[in-house]
């Protein structure tokens, strides 16, 4: 990952090779940033999304592989339990233009990933919801409306 810092924003460039939730765990610690939006898109030649299923609470995960377009990533870099967490959900689409998505486990870059990462001042760690069976946001100083 090459990347520079502009005040609250870093625009980085991930190469081939490069997996992304590893990338950003090394800037999150290269930077100190416990809060942050992450946005992105490139190209993937590997990855693993999953969804949820609130009434099982359960997880599936799906593996996919070939050229592949990120269409779209977006998420956020936190904190649980003090330590380096992220939420990110990516679309990607094959050469015929179908679309594969969801909660993003892994990803590994086939030619490049464009990111602009925005700094958020302060921190808001995840506890685990039973209801859910989701790690959500804990807000320190919250309100609810």
């Amino acid at each position: 990952m090459e990347y520079q810092r502009f005040e609250n924003t870093i625009v980085a460039r991930l190469d081939r090779g490069e997996e992304i939730i590893d990338s950003l765990r090394r800037l999150a610690e290269a930077e100190d940033i416990s809060l942050a939006h992450v946005s992105a898109l490139g190209a993937a030649d590997e990855f693993t999304v999953g969804i949820y299923d609130v009434a099982e609470q359960k997880y599936h995960s799906f593996s996919f592989a070939g050229p592949y377009e990120i269409t779209s990533l977006t998420g956020t870099i936190d904190t649980m339990n003090g330590e380096f967490y992220t939420h990110l959900h990516m679309n990607a689409a094959t050469l015929g233009g179908q679309v594969a998505g969801g909660h993003l486990n892994r990803a590994r870059i086939s030619a490049t990933c464009e990111m602009v990462i925005t700094l958020i001042p302060g921190r808001t760690d995840r506890r685990k919801d039973e209801t859910v069976g989701l790690n959500l946001f804990r807000f320190e100083n919250g309100k609810t409306l």
